[in-house]
């Protein structure tokens, strides 16, 4: 097996054990309640020692989180370079982000009562747009040629997203323990991203 195809394997190795890990704790917590789950009670379901599972997450509500973010990251970054190249950077990068959203990924039913029902677990899924940054900041990079721009300007949407999520998932005022969310949140997401559009504009 050559040194690609071995890199490779772990790779797909280490996908799996995340995707196993954080499937196990968004199932536990959906039966049990979050306060209910235990790092090592994830571990055990999944398979796998708890000094593993220390190796993919560093909490219980990043781990129950990250099945519903479902690989949100590098999913933004290939969206954006499967954009057509002649189209402006401002609407290729609004496109990109709303993908995840608009392919029916929005969390509904008891995945978003759970989220919003739990302060750590809302703050840890708004928290999963950080690593958009990257992926998106090395797509914006390809298009424009500067890193320090693209780097910017990922930080940016980052926020904007962020911004947009966490309004969306925030309790009723004078009542931390009802959340409603109100309306679409790939609206939201539409309406925070159009207050950075004229800095990709531009860049792009």
């Amino acid at each position: 097996m050559s040194p690609d195809e071995t890199g490779g394997l772990r790779e797909r190795k280490k996908l799996a054990t995340r995707e196993a890990l954080s499937a196990a704790a968004l199932r536990l917590a959906m039966e049990r309640g979050p306060e209910n789950v235990r790092v090592d009670d994830i571990a055990e379901a999944a398979g796998v020692s708890p000094r593993t599972y220390n190796n993919y997450f560093s909490s219980r509500e990043q781990a129950i989180v990250a099945a519903l973010a479902a690989e949100r990251a590098l999913r933004v970054g290939a969206a954006l370079r499967a954009r057509p190249a002649d189209e402006p950077l401002a609407e290729a990068v609004v496109a990109a982000v709303l993908d995840p959203y608009t392919s029916a990924e929005e969390p509904s039913g008891d995945a978003l009562t759970l989220i919003t029902s739990n302060p750590a677990l809302r703050k840890a899924f708004v928290q999963t747009l950080t690593e958009i940054e990257q992926p998106l900041a090395a797509a914006i990079e390809a298009r424009t040629g500067s890193a320090f721009a693209a780097t910017v300007l990922a930080s940016a949407v980052s926020a904007a997203a962020r911004v947009a999520l966490e309004s969306w998932v925030s309790p009723a005022p004078g009542n931390p323990l009802l959340v409603v969310p109100q309306g679409s949140l790939v609206d939201r997401m539409r309406e925070a991203l159009a207050v950075i559009a004229p800095a990709l504009a531009a860049a792009g």
